[in-house]
């Protein structure tokens, strides 16, 4: 069980798009529990290329390995009609908020969620039911932005093992930057990705849009990660929303028309609504930040009389 326990661990971590080597493999099963030398994985890997469809580029050492183009890689047999659907909804979901090509390590179980759903007696009503939901965008519907596949695999090794990234990045302005940064998380806003780090020698974490690294080398340093860093609160801090954390006291009068919405959803569970003739009086708690401003500024003239008042923590 071991054995095959081991395998299956492999076949997860093979790559489609590009190479990964036996020593690149050891490291990830070892930080996955799993203590094996090299030369047993070598030994693993070899048996692979010769049951499976993973091929072995051997040019150079190390040795790369990776799927072939067809295969359709590690498939779920037991996977049920709803199964099946909750991946074909992921599926349409994701294809619109992820760029292309970081969709391609689950094509082959997108394909089978696919396969199962086109089979015509038992999945007819699983089929029928993608045709009755639909994700809505809140906002103008917007392309991912080009992210390049080898760069994303680079930041997603580096962020899982804890290693030190070497990156040359070119900011919003025009600006490019070398540095070596801590990578701390991964987060998605609408149709962009964004990596919260440290630069080396700062306490303080920024966040990098991904398309805009130009360039992205993992480093064989690893480091601890930090004791006071929480990817949640960061958010909750409204640090994607360009803010640093700061709450405030909100007031502001809406017309009914554009504020309607508030009454439904409120912007913070303390939100109190004053009804007037035409308008409504809304005060809420909520974290100060550049997105907060736009949000008030996109309703033009339906908006006026805004305060602020800061919140001691």
């Amino acid at each position: 069980m071991e054995t095959v326990h081991l395998t299956i661990e492999l076949l997860r971590r093979i790559p489609r798009d590009s190479k990964i080597t036996a020593p690149e493999l050891q490291k990830q099963l070892v930080a996955a529990g799993y203590e094996r030398d090299l030369r047993s994985i070598q030994r693993h890997l070899k048996q692979i290329t010769e049951h499976f469809d993973v091929e072995c580029d051997d040019r150079g050492k190390p040795y790369g390995y990776r799927w072939k183009g067809k295969a359709k890689g590690l498939s779920l047999p037991g996977m049920s009609q709803q199964e099946s659907l909750l991946l074909a909804l992921a599926e349409q979901h994701l294809r619109n908020l992820l760029p292309s090509k970081l969709m391609s390590s689950m094509d082959s179980y997108f394909r089978q969620a696919r396969n199962n759903l086109q089979n015509p007696g038992k999945a007819a009503l699983e089929k029928q039911w993608l045709k009755k939901v639909r994700v809505v965008s809140t906002n103008q519907p917007l392309q991912a932005p080009n992210v390049d596949d080898e760069i994303f695999q680079r930041i997603s090794n580096a962020l899982y093992n804890n290693l030190w990234l070497n990156i040359v990045y070119r900011n919003a302005g025009g600006k490019e930057t070398e540095a070596r940064v801590m990578p701390l998380g991964l987060a998605q806003q609408g149709v962009h990705l964004y990596l919260v780090c440290r630069f080396e020698g700062y306490d303080n974490e920024r966040s990098l849009a991904l398309h805009r690294f130009i360039n992205v080398e993992s480093s064989s340093l690893s480091f601890s990660r930090p004791a006071d860093f929480d990817l949640i609160q960061y958010d909750n801090d409204g640090r994607f929303g360009f803010g640093d954390g700061q709450r405030v006291k909100i007031s502001f009068c809406i017309s009914k028309v554009a504020g309607f919405h508030l009454t439904e959803a409120p912007l913070a569970p303390d939100q109190q609504v004053e009804e007037l003739y035409d308008h409504y009086r809304i005060t809420a708690t909520v974290v100060d930040s550049a997105m907060l401003d736009r949000w008030l500024l996109g309703f033009g003239g339906d908006v006026w009389g805004v305060g602020k008042l800061v919140v001691a923590p």
